[in-house]
């Protein structure tokens, strides 16, 4: 049965050209590699460090498939709709949530051990919201 419903499963598979990432600033190379991931089989297209809003809109121009990109790292940021006008089909935002959770724990910690008060409650998500974001009727919706 774990077969038969992984096999149901949709399947994409990603493939990455980490020139900005190892030093290789080549946007034309980036985009032939790209495209060879392509042509062999890829269904989403990622060039994780490219520079700017520009190289993201010429290799979603210059490539057949949906691209992505990562959002949330130190450095440029652009919004949804930017990105999205720029041609970009998924965003992925990597580790990024969970940096900013444990930056407001450490501001949160830092602020009881620096001056004894507590006023980053005023920003907590309420307990009752959590609970109800983490129940079985909550997740019931979204199936």
């Amino acid at each position: 049965a774990a077969a038969e419903t992984a096999a149901a499963l949709p399947f994409f598979l990603t493939a990455r050209a980490e020139n900005y990432l190892w030093g290789r600033p080549d946007l034309k190379d980036t985009i032939k590699r790209l495209q060879a991931f392509s042509e062999a089989g890829a269904n989403v297209l990622y060039a994780p460090g490219l520079p700017d809003i520009e190289a993201i809109r010429t290799v979603c121009r210059e490539v057949d498939k949906p691209v992505n990109v990562v959002m949330g790292l130190s450095g440029q940021s652009y919004s949804v709709a930017e990105l999205s006008e720029a041609g970009v089909r998924r965003i992925s935002v990597g580790g990024s949530f969970a940096r900013a959770a444990f930056g407001a724990l450490k501001r949160a910690a830092e602020e009881v051990r620096g001056s004894g008060t507590f006023e980053y409650a005023q920003d907590a998500i309420p307990e009752a919201v959590l609970a109800s974001l983490m129940s079985q009727e909550h997740c019931a919706e979204r199936d």
